[in-house]
């Protein structure tokens, strides 16, 4: 059986990055490594340091630029994460300043939001 050990987002500016998805989101750390011009970061969930890691990936090469652009462009979330409620935690995160592409919207059982990472990214919320 395989399992997803480690996934990754292009993001515009490491440190920008790094800043926002652990003091405005909450991830931890678990890795920060210099790789030469850029470094090796991964972050994890509170409570599930040996789970899977989220690595901010720089979009340094053309494709990987592009490929962001287009995405936010067209308003589509690169990757989700899961909350238990998607009202608070919406609500937690506008009080922080983040901007907002889609209020918590009902679709069936489940209930999603999508933000922008001030990174180049939209990422969506989802309550099951």
């Amino acid at each position: 059986m395989l399992k997803i050990i480690v996934t990754s987002i292009f993001v515009q500016d490491q440190d920008k990055a790094l800043a926002f998805y652990t003091e405005t989101l909450g991830f931890i750390t678990k890795h920060d490594i210099p790789t030469g011009k850029f470094r090796w970061i991964a972050l994890v969930s509170p409570g599930e340091e040996e789970g899977t890691e989220l690595i901010l990936e720089p979009n340094d090469h053309p494709a990987a630029k592009e490929y962001q652009k287009k995405l936010f462009a067209d308003g589509i979330p690169v990757t989700m994460f899961g909350v238990a409620d998607v009202q608070e935690e919406y609500k937690r995160l506008l009080e922080s300043g983040v901007k907002f592409t889609m209020e918590p919207t009902k679709m069936g059982e489940l209930t999603i939001a999508v933000f922008d990472d001030t990174c180049g990214n939209l990422i969506q919320i989802i309550q099951r």
